[in-house]
């Protein structure tokens, strides 16, 4: 799956053009590396954002096309 539709997806981030233009800002890398949007992410990666001062750092747990509200958090767990 594309970097910025799992962003939205697992509401990481709460709309995909932000997500895509945090990516093209250079604010988010994946397994230590800045990401584009369409970089392809999957189980075990580490994806940290870089939102003014509080960075996040997010372990994938799982990808999936679609999913409700209340089951966002189980994509990915925080380290």
């Amino acid at each position: 799956m594309r970097l910025d539709k799992y962003l939205k997806v697992s509401r990481l981030i709460k709309r995909r053009t932000v997500a895509n233009e945090a990516c093209d800002a250079g604010r988010v890398s994946v397994n230590g590396k800045v990401a584009k949007a369409s970089q392809d992410v999957k189980a075990g990666d580490i994806i940290e954002i870089s939102f003014g001062t509080n960075p996040l750092k997010a372990r994938v747990l799982d990808v999936r096309e679609t999913v409700r509200k209340d089951e966002a958090g189980d994509l990915f767990e925080i380290i």
